[in-house]
């Protein structure tokens, strides 16, 4: 350093430049940094290339990634060169600089300091703003897609006489295009003033003019554009009206025009559009006046005539006209609201029938024999029995069931259909014996086997009657691919089919293995697949691992509800995916929706809300995907499948009308297969979902109405009742149930809610939809509607009823002695013969069991109810009738077991003296579990006594004595 003076200078300390080897190191450490980060970049990159390579659908991977580039790209390219040109052209129009004042003196240090870096300055701002709005863009993928694809309708909306499309596809894209200028125009405006002032075009201390004329028009036409979006702004306006959201009382989240839109506010957005129009041209104008006086003044009465045409003035209108008289004001376009929101949601063709609630057959046997063929009356609850399932099906801890079964149906022995309650053994971690890299993603990597069970019958103990069960399971669902490596518990990756081989199930000969042969998943054998997924994964192993060979896949994104969603981005998902064996193969069935929030006049619905209720309430796996989508318009558009061992997805077109779904069908080519591809084996499978019926049946406690007048009255509003089972607070569940509805000649499989008057419990409608796919009546939606004069109890009330009876209320202080609980099941309601038939099954678990066993049955009707051991028991009570079957003395009979002198009926019944004794010791220690196995014993001694008693029978009497057909029913019906 030079010496500044004063005398001689101390020693000195040189910085000197580092040696070449910390350059050197220096450089190679950010050249390995800048490429690590670009690797990892990469790598999501490259893994989800592969994902979709590997289940064949790539097209949607490259379709949404050029997609995103392309906007990307253009739109910020777009915004870059309008803020760059703006920037240039400020700078190109700067005033030649003269004698300057003590702000431009100022000024004049900055604009010295960024002159050598004007150009790297200049594209440094465009690049920044192009990237924002370029990433901004980039998520409007959908957008684009449905406006460059979208299909029409075929319905006008009432008051533009416009194409629904316009509304759906079309208005979303010129919303985004708007504001996007509006964003441009801002930043345009912005980018120029700052460099006028900069460059000394604008001034705001120095002495005389504030701008040049040059800046003057350059902001002036800026403003003016500025002013002319918002012209357009006032016209799209217009036609948003149609879908606009308001808070009404009579409909909630109304949408589409009202009296004060169609009189007040559309005439005002049209007068708003010529005021801007107007004051826009008056801006351009100053490229040759060189003076804002008019502008401003034309800018101050666009503000002004806002305030007062758009604001005052329909306030104005829905004060004087519309509340002194409103339903008359009203009720056209309620009328148009009430069409265009059952249109919407799929409900506009729902039959609405009158329905006593009261029967006045006095035939008691006739009762009892309907109640028999009406419905097929699940006494199985697949909300409460996993644990059950978990207990007798379980057979390792490193299997589990859901915590929601399923009802589907098959065919049994017989070869008639039945209500089945099916579950899946999956794959559960937690069970594992010793948790570690190689157990939980080698070893252990799939579930076993399919458990189900008759929905109409249990056994003398309470356990179900299983129709498929074991391991490997068997039964009469025949022979199928058992191995579960994909389903709803299956949350974690695993690597197969490589050297390390797979647990596949345990018995009593040892482990058996597997190694995966399914052909899914991602390969492994390229070293860059195995770099990528370890940092994909955040898991080093992945790289290096010698359990990861030749043959090794890995699979990921396992449960169905992710596959769809992945494969199918635009799809909303149900929240209950479903398992069905179909032609050898475990499915996933999963039911998909298309959606939209345009549909003109249709009211919205938040998806989370209409279809939480009291099982979803703590189950993440049943919550719809899109919990906060407000939509008006939805379709039940996709049934998808998900190949439980090969995780194969299966797109199928459902609704051959839903022009949603024709419009993503073109953006997304060859996705979706048509309906006819659906075998007919699946389509006995196929059913009406339930979110979709909860999200209709929500919309038909406001909207089973067509007659305006009485819908703005709100004198037939109805709610959805809570669940009366638990105490949770939640809606109650619709359930699935095999039932003949009134005017129908046989039993359809069916999904059933109930609906009470607003505030009130007694019942105001049964609601019915036909769940059988396949069927002419498929998706029909029946209201039984119960008189008001003459209120008919509802679910809540025989609850109640149900609770406070003494008799009942004893017998279940008696299940609940020592630490035993008492659980009810669905709650059933059966329209019959003019009447509503309840039931609900009973379930107790206590003593040492941890799982719920079917004890007690109630069953409600016409004021008469039974609580009895069995459906037949509590049938035959209420109808006063005796039962058609003998059932088999019951411990808690306290009858003794008849006597023989045939030494093997004399054996038999001493066998079934003793489970008796057992029975009875166990029901008094509250051991449940005891008391469940002496009943089986006891009815396996029972039946070998009447065997035999037959047979000595037979011999005495030589050919004419009796048979052995009338032994007692086992089962509990």
């Amino acid at each position: 350093m030079p010496d500044r003076g004063g005398g001689p200078s101390g020693p000195r300390i040189r910085v000197g430049r580092p040696s070449r080897r910390v350059r050197t190191l220096l450089m190679t450490l950010g050249v390995l940094a800048v490429l690590g980060m670009a690797f990892i970049m990469f790598a999501g990159f490259w893994t989800d290339w592969l994902w979709y390579r590997s289940v064949n659908y790539s097209s949607v991977f490259t379709t949404t990634l050029w997609t995103k580039i392309g906007l990307f790209f253009v739109f910020g390219l777009l915004m870059a060169a309008a803020v760059g040109f703006n920037i240039w052209l400020a700078h190109r129009l700067r005033p030649p600089l003269s004698a300057m004042s003590m702000e431009q003196q100022s000024l004049d240090r900055y604009r010295m300091g960024i002159a050598p870096y004007k150009k790297w300055l200049l594209l440094g701002i465009t690049a920044l703003v192009g990237l924002i709005a370029g990433a901004s863009a980039s998520g409007q993928w959908r957008t684009w897609l449905m406006w460059v694809n979208g299909v029409s309708f075929g319905q006008k909306d009432p008051q533009f006489d416009l194409d629904v499309s316009f509304y759906a596809f079309d208005l979303p894209w010129y919303r985004f295009l708007l504001g996007f200028g509006f964003a441009a125009a801002v930043l345009s405006v912005i980018a120029a003033a700052l460099t006028h002032y900069l460059y000394g075009g604008l001034r705001i201390t120095s002495p005389g003019a504030r701008a040049t004329a040059a800046a003057t028009g350059h902001l002036s036409v800026l403003i003016g554009i500025f002013v002319a979006l918002k012209a357009v702004a006032y016209w799209l306006d217009r036609y948003g009206l149609a879908v606009k959201s308001s808070d009404f009382k009579a409909t909630g989240n109304w949408t589409g025009l009202r009296y004060v839109d169609a009189n007040a506010y559309l005439p005002a957005k049209t007068i708003l559009f010529c005021i801007a129009v107007i004051c826009a041209l008056l801006f351009f104008a100053t490229i040759w006046r060189r003076t804002w006086q008019l502008p401003v003044i034309g800018f101050g009465l666009m503000v002004l005539s806002a305030i007062l045409i758009g604001g005052l003035y329909p306030a104005i209108v829905q004060k004087f006209q519309v509340q002194p008289n409103e339903q008359a004001k009203e009720a056209p376009y309620v009328e148009k609201n009430l069409e265009a929101t059952r249109k919407a949601y799929g409900i506009d063709g729902t039959d609405v029938e009158e329905y006593s609630g009261t029967s006045d057959t006095t035939d008691k046997a006739k009762l009892r024999a309907d109640a028999d063929t009406t419905a097929s009356i699940r006494m199985l609850d697949p909300n409460i029995v996993s644990p059950t399932f978990q207990q007798l099906q379980q057979m390792r801890n490193y299997y589990a069931f859901p915590t929601n079964l399923d009802v589907d149906r098959y065919k049994g022995q017989d070869g008639a259909e039945q209500d089945t309650v099916i579950g899946l053994r999956e794959l559960n971690l937690a069970g594992i014996p010793k948790n570690n890299w190689i157990n939980d993603h080698f070893r252990y990597t799939h579930g076993y086997g399919v458990v189900a069970a008759k929905g109409t019958e249990a056994t003398s103990g309470g356990r179900p009657v299983f129709t498929e069960s074991d391991l490997p399971s068997k039964g009469d669902l025949g022979t199928y691919q058992q191995r579960v490596y994909y389903g709803e518990k299956t949350t974690q990756y695993s690597i197969v089919g490589g050297p390390q081989k797979e647990i596949d199930y345990s018995d009593d000969n040892g482990e058996k293995t597997n190694s995966y042969k399914g052909g899914s998943g991602v390969n492994l054998s390229s070293p860059v697949n195995r770099a990528a997924y370890a940092v994909a994964f955040n898991e080093p192993q992945i790289l290096y691992s010698g359990a990861i060979g030749e043959g090794s896949r890995i699979l990921y994104n396992r449960t169905p509800k992710e596959r769809v969603e992945a494969v199918a981005p635009w799809l909303t998902i149900d929240g209950d995916a479903y398992p069905a064996v179909v032609n050898g193969k475990i499915q996933w069935i999963v039911d998909a929706y298309t959606t939209t929030n345009g549909y003109p006049y249709a009211s919205r619905t938040t998806l989370g809300d209409t279809t939480a209720d009291s099982l979803t309430a703590n189950n993440n796996q049943r919550a719809v995907v899109a919990q906060q989508n407000q939509v008006n318009y939805i379709r039940n558009s996709v049934k998808a499948t998900v190949d439980a061992y090969t995780g194969d997805v299966k797109l199928y077109q459902w609704d051959t009308d839903d022009p949603v779904l024709k419009t993503w069908m073109k953006a997304f080519p060859d996705t979706v297969q048509p309906k006819a591809d659906i075998s007919p084996a699946l389509m006995e499978h196929l059913r009406y979902p339930q979110d979709l019926f909860k999200v209709q049946r929500e919309l038909l406690t406001r909207y089973h109405v067509k007659d305006a007048q009485t819908f703005l009255s709100g004198s037939e509003v109805w709610q959805v009742p809570d669940d009366p089972t638990n105490t949770s607070g939640n809606a109650v569940p619709p359930y699935y149930l095999s039932m003949k509805l009134p005017k129908q000649s046989e039993q359809a499989f069916s999904l059933t809610t109930t609906l009470t008057p607003n505030g009130r419990d007694n019942l105001s409608a049964f609601v019915s939809v036909n769940a059988e796919a396949g069927t002419p009546d498929y998706g029909k939606i029946r209201i039984l509607k119960l008189p008001t004069s003459e209120p008919i109890d509802g679910p809540k009330q025989v609850q109640s009823q149900f609770n406070s009876e003494q008799d009942i209320a004893e017998t279940i202080s008696l299940l609940k002695r020592g630490d035993s609980q008492v659980e009810y099941g669905n709650l059933l309601t059966v329209p019959l013969d003019g009447g509503l038939l309840y039931v609900e099954p009973v379930y107790v678990k206590g003593g040492g069991l941890k799982y719920p066993l079917l004890r007690k049955v109630l069953v409600t009707y016409g004021g008469n109810t039974a609580f009895e051991d069995t459906l037949d028991e509590a049938l035959n009570k209420v109808f006063e009738t005796e039962g058609s079957t003998a059932e088999p003395p019951d411990e808690g009979d306290g009858e003794e077991p008849p006597t023989s002198s045939d030494p093997t009926v004399k054996a038999a019944l001493a066998d079934a003296q003793k489970a008796f004794g057992e029975g009875q010791q166990a029901l008094k220690d509250g051991d449940w579990e005891a008391y469940g196995k002496a009943q089986d014993d006891l009815a396996d001694a029972l039946e070998r006594a009447e065997e035999a008693q037959a047979k000595v029978d037979s011999e005495t009497e030589k050919g004419s004595g009796k048979n052995s057909d009338d032994k007692g029913d086992k089962s509990s019906g």
